[in-house]
């Protein structure tokens, strides 16, 4: 048995394919096929059921593919031991992160890593919620960065920072001069929200109901930036998190103001794959990261 085959099983159960499985080891459908045929021989038992589409693990696959992942997590600890010194920290970190952590948010922390380590490098790319959490489970990605991480039994979830959030509006809105938000008086306003299939847009709606609040829903996006943009040209009132509108407040285009009572946040969260052995580079820029963690606090502009 090799590890090349643990590998082969592990990445196919993780991925929920044959054919993604082999052709993230290189390797044919069928020679993947005949390898987890070969597998099931050396523990007499079979391991996935291929007669469900798509197909399922049983009990002793569960097993096997557990224990595969502690033996790869194992080894990949082995090579990097034996390949890298603990003071060396070269090569590229690669993040996937929503929109709305955007370079506003995550240049500094690039700029200060990356003076720290000259030869490391982050390739950082904004991605919708779902694509985030593919791009870390396929990956793609060494590092996530998303709001209300989902929980999943293959990726481990660390709290990075909470945001305020808060009320926002355009300068000329009747409310822009208030110093806080109470929440009867959203009910009524037309309200710019995120499309209803976001976990912020749950988040947001539970808070409205639980202080009965009832603003009139006029429009949806799936990004920040629009719903911005869609505030700023008057179409409506939002909640955000306070830092992602700290430029355009500067800026006088918006308005943020806090809303009354116990503060609402958005959490934020770093996800990477469970098991996953991290490298000197990816571990020092998490390490990082985390040394930020409280955001600005809300201010009334």
């Amino acid at each position: 048995m090799y590890l090349e085959t643990l590998k082969l099983y592990c990445d196919i159960v993780r991925l929920k394919s044959f054919s993604l499985g082999a052709t993230a080891n290189q390797v044919t459908q069928s020679a993947a096929s005949q390898a987890i045929q070969q597998l099931e021989a050396e523990f007499h038992t079979l391991l996935i059921d291929r007669s469900k589409r798509p197909f399922m693990l049983t009990p002793a696959g569960q097993v096997v593919y557990e224990g595969s992942q502690r033996v790869m997590a194992t080894f990949d600890e082995l090579r990097i031991a034996l390949t890298t010194t603990h003071t060396e920290v070269r090569g590229t970190v690669r993040v996937a992160a929503i929109y709305s952590v955007g370079i506003n948010i995550m240049s500094d922390h690039i700029h200060r890593f990356m003076a720290q380590f000259p030869q490391a490098r982050v390739r950082i790319e904004y991605l919708h919620p779902d694509k985030v959490v593919e791009s870390v489970l396929t990956d793609d990605a060494d590092l996530g960065i998303l709001s209300y991480p989902p929980r999943n039994r293959s990726l481990t979830i660390l709290s990075w920072r909470d945001e305020p959030m808060v009320f926002v509006c355009y300068p000329g809105h009747r409310l822009a001069r208030r110093r806080t938000i109470l929440h009867q008086e959203l009910t009524g306003e037309n309200f710019v929200a995120f499309d209803h299939n976001l976990r912020i847009r749950k988040a947001v709606d539970g808070y409205l109901r639980e202080h009965a609040a009832r603003p009139t829903l006029v429009m949806e996006f799936d990004n920040i930036e629009t719903i911005k943009q869609a505030v700023s040209v008057e179409a409506g009132v939002s909640i955000l998190p306070h830092p992602t509108v700290t430029k355009e407040v500067g800026a006088r285009i918006l308005v943020a103001i806090p809303l009354s009572g116990p503060q609402f946040v958005r959490p934020l969260g770093i996800i990477h794959r469970r098991g996953k052995a991290l490298a000197p580079t990816i571990a020092r820029f998490l390490e990082l990261l985390r040394e930020a963690t409280t955001p600005e606090t809300a201010t009334h502009s």
